[in-house]
Parts: structure tokens; C-alpha cells; sequence
């Protein structure tokens, strides 16, 4: 037999990380293998949707009530922590220097930086976080989509905001949470089978992402990019850190959302000033969500090895959470 799963483990948070590489390499090089119909097609992008509620569900079941105001505290942390730092450099530069700094404009800046991508969050803090870090995702949810980028905006006319689209993101949590506490049974089967769900949602989140956006968005969009996972990163990991968590969830919040390359347009679409700008943040958006899929995993998985040496050489039954901020790459 092939030991096709050994080699997964092989790699960090593999069970995440490989089909999410195998669906970005599907949708670019052979965008149209899955879309036949049927059920072939619902393992394409078209079923993420689907697959990312069934998670979304999974990890509402392991919200008891004496996790989840600690799991609330860190994710609001955590999302305040980013959605401050967004603000801040995107209207600096709005303001300093006339709402452009390198080619980037406010506009991109404050959607790459401030939008995460969840799916992967979930998918790498259940792979190498533990049973409280996914369910920090509950209150950064809130920065899911074009609402607070409009809401920060709204000195441009942005005010109207999609407060339908959050309470679509947080109910399957808010069910899976309310029948794990009524059923013990029920929170013990979904959690032991979460894993399963791991690599679908993986695999259709990759598809939804063509690696060809790096090239036409240039160096100034792979920069963003890098940029995004590394002031986030590092603010992130400080502030779950802070908040008790080992750090693990803030490296996996260090990324932008692949949601985040429509809210330009969304925004153009709101307010035409932001019109002539809107496609070339688009691009550079796109460019940053590609970037921080591949940076993202693989800080959250050196997060994930540091507080694994530090905990191996703790004594049996002590967990030790680490207190100093380590060197980002």
C-alpha cells in the first residue's frame, strides 16, 4: 500500500495545507475538472459554502459554557488587535499621504488587513491548536465581508451595512454550540469526527483561489501580502499571548480572507469615488490572499512547534504558554 496519509502528517498541518494546494493547482491549471454538475461539482468552490457551515456547526458543538467567555475574550482580542492595526495604517496613509503609499491605496490596505480568512483559521487552529482556539473565530467573524470596511469608511458615504450576512456566518455556530451543551453526546460525536471535515473544506476553499492573481498583481500585491502575515502575525500572536492562548490562533488570524478580493468592488459600488481604484485593489487583495495562504500555514505551524518544544519539556500534566514573541519570518 502507498502510505499516502503518513506523508500528509509529514507535513505541517498537512491535513489542511495539502488539499489546500491541491485545489489552488485544480483551479488554476484545470479550472473547469469539477464543474460537470451534480456531485462532482459540489466538491468545487461552488460546495465551500456548504462544507464551511457543516465546520462552522463542528466547532459550535465544543463551545461549553465554561469555554466559551474565554474563548470570546481571546477572539475579540485577537479580531480588535487586526482590525486596529488596519485602521491604523490604512488612514495614516489616507492622511499623510493622500490615501496612496507605494501604490498601495487606503482601500487596499484596509481590506487586506483587516479580513481573515476563516475557513483556513479553523482548519489550522483544529489541526494544531486546541479545543478552545477554533472557537475564537466566533467573534471574528464579525470582520467576515464588506461591513467594516464600509463602517470605517463611512466618512466616504459608506453606511449601509450587511448585518444579515454576520448573523448568516455566526448561527450554525450558535446551533452547534446549543446542542453541544444540551447533549453531551452529541458535542463528543462531532467533535471526534471534525478532522473528517478538514480536508474538503481545503480542498473547495483552494479552488476558489488561482495562483496566476500573483503574477498579473506583481510584486506590490506579493509584498501586501507579506506584509499582511507579518504585522498581523506578529500583533495577533501578541495579543493571544496577552489573552492566555499559547499564540497559535493569532499566527492563524495573520492572513486575508478570499471574500476580501470582492469588498473593493463592493465598496466602489457604495461609493463611486473609490471606482478608479477599486481594480487594481482588487489585484493586489487577491494577490495578499494567495500570499498569506501560503505564509499563513506555515507561521501558525511554527507557532504550533515552539509551544510543542516548550510544553515537551514542561512537567506531565503543566502547560506552559509562551511569553516571549518569537522572530517572525
Amino acid at each position: 500500500m502507498i502510505p499516502i496519509m503518513r506523508a500528509i502528517n509529514r507535513v505541517p498541518g498537512g491535513l489542511m495545507v495539502v488539499p489546500l494546494f491541491i485545489g489552488m493547482l485544480v483551479n488554476t491549471f484545470a479550472p473547469t475538472l469539477l464543474k460537470i454538475g451534480g456531485f462532482t461539482e459540489g466538491l468545487s468552490n461552488a460546495g465551500y459554502n456548504t462544507v464551511l457551515g457543516m465546520y462552522l456547526f463542528t466547532v459550535g458543538t465544543k463551545m461549553t459554557l465554561n469555554a466559551a467567555p474565554r474563548m470570546l475574550k481571546r477572539g475579540f482580542g485577537i479580531m480588535g488587535a487586526k482590525i486596529a492595526i488596519a485602521m491604523v495604517i490604512a488612514f495614516t496613509v489616507a492622511r499623510l499621504f493622500d490615501g496612496n503609499l507605494f501604490g498601495f491605496s487606503t482601500l487596499a490596505l484596509m481590506v487586506a488587513f483587516s479580513d481573515t480568512n476563516g475557513g483556513m483559521f479553523m482548519a489550522l487552529t483544529s489541526v494544531m491548536g486546541d479545543k478552545e482556539d477554533a472557537g475564537t473565530y466566533v467573534p471574528q467573524s464579525i470582520e467576515t465581508g464588506p461591513f467594516l470596511t464600509m463602517l470605517f469608511l463611512v466618512g466616504a458615504g459608506l453606511a449601509t451595512i450587511p448585518w444579515l450576512a454576520m448573523v448568516s456566518v455566526v448561527a450554525p455556530i450558535f446551533v452547534g454550540a446549543l446542542l453541544g451543551n444540551l447533549d453531551r453526546d452529541l458535542r463528543d460525536f462531532f467533535g471526534k469526527h471534525e478532522p473528517i471535515i478538514v480536508p474538503f473544506m481545503a480542498f473547495t476553499l483552494g479552488q476558489g483561489i488561482n495562483l496566476n492573481n500573483v503574477v498579473t498583481a506583481g510584486l506590490g500585491g506579493m509584498v501586501l501580502g507579506v506584509l499582511v502575515c507579518v504585522i498581523t502575525g506578529t500583533l495577533c500572536i501578541l495579543t493571544d499571548l496577552a489573552l492566555g492562548g499559547s499564540g497559535i490562533a493569532g499566527a492563524a488570524a495573520s492572513s486575508t480572507a478570499g471574500n476580501a478580493a470582492a469588498v473593493p468592488k463592493a465598496v466602489a459600488t457604495a461609493d463611486p469615488t473609490y471606482a478608479a481604484i477599486a481594480p487594481e485593489a482588487t489585484v493586489q487583495v487577491a494577490a495578499s490572499v494567495i500570499v498569506t495562504a501560503i505564509l499563513t500555514p506555515l507561521l501558525t505551524s511554527w507557532m504550533h512547534r515552539r509551544v510543542q518544544r516548550q510544553r515537551g519539556a514542561a512537567p506531565m500534566g503543566e502547560t506552559v504558554v509562551p511569553t516571549v514573541l518569537p522572530a517572525v519570518p
